[in-house]
Order: C-alpha cells, then sequence, then structure tokens
C-alpha cells in the first residue's frame, strides 16, 4: 500500500470534523437557545437564513481565497480550524455576552465562515488526492471520507444527550471536545495540503459554463434540502409526535450509525455497476422508507427506530457518491477546484437556510410550542407533514434531475 492510501484515515478523521461543525447544529443549536434562552423559533430562523444569504456572497469569495493560499493552505486551515473551534465554544459554553439572538447570529457566523473555507480547501484537495490513488480514485476516497462525515455527525448528535447523563454542563463538554477533534485532525491532515497545484482552468465561470457541472449542483441543492428538513424538525418530531424525547440521542444516532456502515457499502457498488443507477436506486428506496413517518404517532418508537435503520443506510449513498460524482467532474473541467467546491458549499447551506427560513415560521404559525405536551392536532399535523412530507417532495425532484443528467465516463472515476 502507498503513502497516499495509507493517509486516507486522515481524510476520515478531518471529515468527521467539519461533519460534527455541520449538521449537528442545526440539531442542537436552535432548540438549545429556545430552551435556554427563550429565543422563538420565528427569530431562529430568520438569523438561520440570513446567514445563508451571507454565504451567497462569502462562499464564492472564499472559494477564491482557498485557490490564493493553496502554497500555503495547511497554515489557512490551521487558523481556520482554530477560529471554528473558538466560534463553537462562545456558541454553547459562554453565557450570551449581547443580547441571546445576536450572541447566536456572531457565534455561528464565525462557525459557518471557517466552516465554509475548511470544506472548500478539504474538497478540492481530494481532487488531487483522488489523482494519486488507484483504480476509481474519487469513490476510494470518497469511501473514507464520507464514512469518517457519519461518524463525527454520530458523535456530535449524540455526544450532548450522553455528557447530559453525567455533567450539569453538556453543551460545555461538547465544545471542548470539539476542539480536542480540531487539534487531532490538523495534526493528521498536516502533510496532505501539498501539491495542490495542478494546472488547468480555474474560475467560477469554467464551472458554470459545463452543463453537467451546473445540473449537479442543482441536483445537489434539492437532494440536500431533505436532509436539512429532518435534521431541523427531528427533536421536535420525537419529542410531539412520538412523545419520545429520551430516545432523541438514541435515535440520532442510530440513523447515522447505520449510515456510516453502509457507505463503503454503496461505494464499492458504485465501482462495480456506476454511481449513477446506485444514486437512483438508494434515492428511490429513501423514498418508500421514509414516507411511513406519515403514519406514526405517540408510543410508535420500534417503528420508527427501523425507519430510521433504513433510512439511514440509503443516505449513506447520498453521502458518498453526489460528491464523488461532483469531484470527478471537477478534476475535468476546473482541476483545481476550489471555487467549484465553494459552489457546492453555497448550495448545500442554502438547503440547510430554506429549512430555517420555511419550516420554523410554518411551525410557529401553526400553534407549535416546543417543550409542551399541549399542541393542539393542527400544530402536530403541521409537524409530521413537514418532517415526512415535504422531504419526500424535494427527493423526488432530485430524482428527476440526476435521471435527466447525462454522465461520461470521466464522470464516475
Amino acid at each position: 500500500m502507498t503513502r497516499s492510501a495509507h493517509q486516507l484515515p486522515a481524510y476520515a478523521l478531518f471529515a468527521s470534523l467539519l461533519a460534527a461543525a455541520g449538521l449537528p447544529i442545526y440539531i442542537h443549536a436552535p432548540k438549545f437557545f429556545v430552551d435556554e434562552y427563550g429565543v422563538s423559533l420565528g427569530a431562529l430562523g430568520t438569523v438561520l437564513f440570513a446567514l445563508r444569504l451571507l454565504d451567497v456572497v462569502q462562499d464564492p469569495l472564499l472559494g477564491r481565497l482557498s485557490q490564493a493560499l493553496r502554497h500555503r493552505r495547511s497554515t489557512a486551515v490551521a487558523v481556520g480550524v482554530a477560529l471554528m473551534a473558538v466560534s463553537m465554544f462562545a456558541l454553547f459554553a459562554v453565557p450570551p455576552l449581547l443580547p441571546p439572538l445576536m450572541w447566536f447570529a456572531l457565534t455561528l457566523t464565525g462557525v459557518f465562515s471557517a466552516f465554509s473555507f475548511l470544506t472548500i480547501c478539504f474538497y478540492a484537495q481530494g481532487v488531487a488526492k483522488a489523482a494519486q490513488l488507484p483504480g476509481r480514485g474519487h469513490l476510494v476516497l470518497a469511501r473514507w471520507r464520507e464514512t469518517g462525515a457519519l461518524l463525527g455527525v454520530c458523535a456530535a448528535s449524540v455526544l450532548p444527550v450522553m455528557l447530559g447523563l453525567v455533567m450539569g454542563a453538556p453543551f460545555t463538554g461538547f465544545a471542548i471536545g470539539f476542539a480536542a477533534l480540531g487539534l487531532g485532525s490538523v495534526f493528521a491532515m498536516r502533510g496532505e495540503w501539498r501539491g495542490a497545484d495542478i494546472a488547468g482552468p480555474t474560475g467560477i465561470a469554467v464551472v458554470l459554463r459545463d452543463p453537467i457541472a451546473r445540473r449537479l449542483l442543482l441536483i445537489a441543492l434539492f437532494n440536500a434540502a431533505p436532509v436539512a428538513v429532518t435534521s431541523t424538525l427531528f427533536l421536535f418530531y420525537v419529542e410531539s409526535v412520538l412523545r419520545a424525547p429520551g430516545w432523541a440521542g438514541a435515535l440520532l444516532l442510530l440513523f447515522f450509525l447505520s449510515a456510516a456502515v453502509a457507505a463503503p457499502l454503496w461505494g464499492k457498488l458504485a465501482e462495480r455497476f456506476s454511481p449513477k443507477p446506485v444514486l437512483l436506486s438508494a434515492m428511490g428506496l429513501a423514498i418508500l422508507v421514509f414516507a411511513g413517518t406519515l403514519l406514526l404517532g405517540a408510543g410508535d418508537v420500534a417503528w420508527f427506530v427501523l425507519v430510521c435503520i433504513a433510512s439511514g443506510a440509503v443516505l449513506g449513498a447520498d453521502l458518498t457518491l453526489l460528491p464523488a460524482m461532483f469531484s470527478a467532474r471537477m478534476a475535468v473541467v476546473a482541476p483545481q477546484a476550489a471555487e467549484g467546491f465553494g459552489l457546492w458549499s453555497l448550495v448545500s447551506k442554502f438547503a440547510l437556510a430554506f429549512a430555517a427560513i420555511t419550516l420554523l415560521p410554518t411551525l410557529q404559525a401553526s400553534g407549535f410550542d416546543s417543550g409542551t405536551t399541549g399542541n393542539g392536532p393542527v400544530a402536530i399535523s403541521t409537524l409530521i407533514w413537514l418532517y415526512a412530507g415535504v422531504p419526500c417532495g424535494l427527493k423526488l425532484l432530485a430524482i428527476g434531475f440526476l435521471a435527466a443528467t447525462p454522465m461520461q465516463k470521466d464522470d464516475e472515476e
């Protein structure tokens, strides 16, 4: 095995850091600020959407910054990790030094800005890394990277719940653990940021002129939206529909652990049969499985366990294969890839913004009140349809776009 292949666990570790800072923030942070500081769901949704509007300008610029700093990327990444860790600690472990909503916005700006820059650097570096790997290098790297990411989501999703059993300030413990993971990730990747100067065209315009790249970005938007919706509403669904708040941590762990176990298997299937048909099959299965949550109610935890296992398993395909397909396309049209992944980061987070600005205010308008058992039938019905119905419709759109996208052999390597 080459040194290049030996370094793949470092990519998994760094991916776990990014994942721990991404999706779990949308799971924990809104509920944390509602419960601890009494901030309204509508106000939090507005802030989250405003931060995503910032990304509309920021992410393409961060892609250019990553490209400009490619020869000093190791130092730039270390600074980015430090900013993200400090901002995470301020978000969860420091009592607000400003009005809570302003503190929420300020600290999340630090987390998200650093997260965006690091994600762009990391995935752009992956294009160069994949070229050093045997066989279908993008799929090989994606198996390691996305499995690590899913394990990071597993840990970050349940760690505050588990820490709550042994300490009075679980989110402080979470922030400290996150900083330790950041330090370990920077050390593990210290020699991997070299060799990023690949010949080839650069610039956002180069990416957007390519019809396949444009279509993959659109698919990424519609395919990320269902995960954004369910992540935003998961805790509310478990607490108010299933009436099983004590199960939230275990169910999250089961969901993401199923995805982590399945991700390498989907990668192997894609190497054998090509990514597009495998991904289409997984997306169709996701709709069949998740539609069952429309029928669940109070006490149906056992059925929801089955949904978490099955839907988590098919999520492994989404998170592994689509980024690999985009990476392969970037290797063809824009090998430097930083600005391409600036756009990728933008569309992925815009999906989360869509969830925040539309779902939370809609839920609040229905009369839903987090943390109580007195929600009426309209509020509960609204929550169920937002949590289960909207993701299935969005997934159908993603399937249609992917089915209509012609893929070339180079895009599936």
